[in-house]
């Protein structure tokens, strides 16, 4: 948890993209101090159902969402839209070695609280900056939302049934293009901080969530460029592998009638197509010259599938796993969330963290992926912070980093800065 100690992170991002930035680098050992408007909070604070629950089973005001995005933070309440919020801000960056917004482009110039501003009250500050489009271009006075990006920038294009079976455009489960942007701009941030370490410089970060959903269609961005040629969507299947998709499979014994059970089929290369053919008992498929090459079986996947689609449909999903794993063919079941959460595996590797919040002593949240020997995530065995109560540390950050008297805080809440 000391991977980045003495690092001080002013985080004046809200919802997902910025949140999930910062709770990565608070994972890593990074003090991150959350500014919060007073009385309201993150806007994800109220995006519920399902909000934690207090003894009574009454829904309180810490929405799940919320939960899932703020671990291992400090929350300070202060109203920036005031002089005085502005000026409490302006004092914390002079202790801090990041700064992350994701306001409107303008917005931060208006509170005096832009780039160049703060860069002269810190040199070495490392500024990030969050939104839609960037700070240049037609779009960038546009709100950016993942849903819309998702839609710009390609992946709803390529992701749903094809249009033949019906398909149509389709977003991803879980607000992707946000999560690529946090993750995207943690690495930009600590190759910023490695930057400062060098020459003592800062600099400022410009991430985009268009930008980085572009740069997240990978292969099929790489398809279009190189053969002109625009991608359709492929439900379940892969654009470049064969086969590398979900078939339907056999329900297993007593099962209501109508059941449909499924399974991944993820073969990766031709040594593993000759081994699933054996498996299937068609080793005849894995020398037939038509399939026996990945280039052969994608440019013949229409009669190839069905043939296949006959043959998945003859043995259980238990059957074809056990079988497949011991012949080492990539395969999978696909689970529900609650499938997913008693995974042995997913037990094993500890992906659940359970955290004693000040409204509940048994939280149980999603755990960091992040394993690392020497300096492990923080977590609640090593000190690691639940989710903050809204300003529950504004009192806290303001005496210890700012060493702010308890008049200068009675006379900032009588304003109603924090």
């Amino acid at each position: 948890m000391d991977s980045l100690k003495g690092i001080r992170v002013l985080d004046l991002s809200r919802v997902l993209a910025g949140p999930w930035c910062t709770q990565t680098l608070a994972d890593l050992g990074a003090d991150v101090i959350k500014i919060e408007r007073p009385g309201t909070g993150d806007d994800t604070r109220t995006w519920g159902p399902p909000f934690i629950q207090n003894a009574a089973g009454d829904d309180t005001t810490e929405a799940a969402y919320y939960l899932g995005t703020n671990r291992n933070k400090r929350s300070v309440t202060c109203d920036i839209a005031q002089p005085a919020g502005q000026a409490l801000v302006r004092d914390l960056v002079a202790h801090c070695d990041v700064f992350i917004e994701n306001f409107k482009v303008g917005d931060m110039a208006r509170y005096g609280l832009d780039h160049a501003s703060l860069k002269a009250l810190n040199p070495k500050l490392v500024y990030c900056s969050i939104t839609g489009f960037g700070q240049t271009g037609p779009y960038c006075e546009r709100a950016g939302y993942d849903y819309a990006v998702q839609g710009i920038g390609g992946l709803m294009s390529i992701t749903g049934e094809r249009d033949d079976l019906g398909g149509g455009p389709q977003k991803v489960g879980v607000a992707v293009a946000d999560l690529f942007t946090g993750m995207y701009a943690t690495v930009a941030i600590l190759a910023a901080l490695r930057h400062v370490e060098r020459t003592g410089e800062g600099q400022r970060i410009d991430m985009a969530l268009l930008d980085t959903q572009v740069a997240m269609l990978a292969n099929l961005g790489a398809n279009y460029l190189v053969s002109g040629k625009v991608p359709g969507r492929s439900g379940n299947a892969h654009q470049n592998i064969v086969p590398y998709q979900v078939f339907e499979v056999q329900a297993p014994d007593g099962a209501p009638s109508g059941t449909r059970d499924h399974l991944i089929l993820a073969v990766g290369n031709d040594g593993q197509f000759v081994k699933f053919c054996s498996v299937a008992g068609r080793p005849d498929l894995g020398q037939d010259p038509l399939y026996a090459k990945n280039q052969d079986r994608v440019r013949n996947r229409a009669q190839l599938v069905p043939l296949l689609e006959t043959i998945m449909k003859r043995r259980t999903k238990a059957d074809w796993l056990a079988a497949l794993e011991a012949a080492k063919v990539p395969c999978g079941a696909i689970n529900n969330l609650a499938e997913v959460f008693a995974d042995p595996q997913v037990q094993q590797r500890h992906m659940v963290n359970d955290w004693r919040h000040p409204l509940r002593d048994d939280l149980r949240l999603v755990a960091s992926p992040l394993k690392l020997s020497a300096t492990p995530v923080r977590t609640p065995e090593n000190g690691g912070l639940p989710p903050p109560l809204l300003g529950q540390h504004t009192e806290e950050v303001l005496r210890s980093v700012l060493n702010y008297s308890p008049a200068q805080l009675a006379q900032l809440r009588k304003d109603k800065v924090i």
